[in-house]
């Protein structure tokens, strides 16, 4: 077994993105060689998946991708914001955002698919990069926008490249006016939806479900109120509050903090002389809906020298 310099575990460490004990085993594993070491790494990623796939994996990217008419939005999660530093994880989300855009795919057969450049799997080259940076990584999600005669925007949020970053919003207009001034609309759209948090396009679009859990807690705060002669109209004018703070119509703009968002299209409208349609709106931001662990760092390396 070939003696290993700290020089040699620097340059597989930064060749890879490994751990600095993995590039070490990996070395003395194949006599000091580099290529093979890469290689070992890699052979090792199903057995190091299958080590940490029970981690917790909330951070990662948003990636962004738009073509014409059609863009994508997906997620990549990775355990620690480190990793979304790594140039490697930052190529394979961009590599594969694009993938899903051009060939309309979802979660399923993006991961089946064959990865850009390589002769394995969109789901293989992510079992790779599990084995050489050594966290756990999930392709979460991949939601898809279209029109037929329009535009899709985009907007980055927190970003780290044009595509990839922390929150990602699309927005898909229907208008056979004037393309750009409607592509600017859908820009501070985006923008806007990304600041706002909105849940829908128009309060018909919103989930019954939250307007029901919504409609319980302003009828309960109505009937504490004291006021019984007026408590269908105090619901109704705490639902129309909560429908303005988060439904996208009827929201005010954030850029200005004064137009009503449908009052803004409106004008837009009468601007490119054509009318236009909010088709449909997706905004990720990374992690949402992940329960995240406490870590205890000081109890996780004593576990680990044990």
């Amino acid at each position: 077994m070939a003696n290993v310099t700290a020089e040699e575990v620097k340059v597989l460490r930064n060749h890879t993105g490994a751990g600095m004990m993995d590039c070490k085993k990996a070395l003395m594993a194949c006599d000091g060689n580099i290529e093979e070491a890469v290689d070992w790494l890699r052979k090792k990623g199903l057995a190091a998946a299958a080590n940490k796939s029970s981690r917790v994996a909330a951070e990662g990217l948003v990636g962004v991708h738009v073509d014409g008419k059609k863009g994508v939005l997906l997620e990549v999660n990775a355990e620690t914001d480190f990793v979304a530093r790594n140039e490697l994880f930052q190529k394979y989300v961009a590599d594969i955002v694009e993938l899903a855009c051009l060939e309309q795919l979802c979660v399923d057969s993006l991961k089946s698919a064959k990865h850009p450049g390589k002769e394995h799997t969109v789901s293989d080259e992510l079992t790779n990069l599990i084995a050489v940076i050594g966290e756990n990584m999930n392709l979460r999600r991949v939601e898809h926008v279209s029109v037929s005669d329009g535009v899709v925007a985009s907007y980055v949020h927190n970003k780290i490249s044009p595509k990839l970053g922390k929150i990602g919003i699309l927005v898909a207009l229907e208008s056979t006016g004037d393309k750009e001034k409607l592509l600017e609309l859908g820009r501070q759209l985006a923008m806007h939806i990304a600041a706002a948090h909105s849940l829908s396009i128009s309060v018909d679009d919103l989930d019954p479900a939250v307007v029901e859990r919504e409609r319980a807690i302003v009828t309960e705060q109505a009937q504490s109120s004291g006021r019984a002669g007026f408590i269908d109209k105090i619901i109704e004018g705490r639902l129309r509050k909560f429908y303005e703070e988060v439904v996208l119509l009827e929201q005010t703009f954030v850029i200005d903090g004064e137009t009503k968002i449908k009052d803004l299209i409106e004008k837009v409208s009468q601007e490119i002389g054509a009318p236009i349609t909010v088709k449909k709106f997706v905004r990720f931001a990374l992690g949402e809906g992940i329960e995240k662990q406490a870590v205890d760092f000081a109890a996780e390396v004593a576990a680990q020298l044990k």
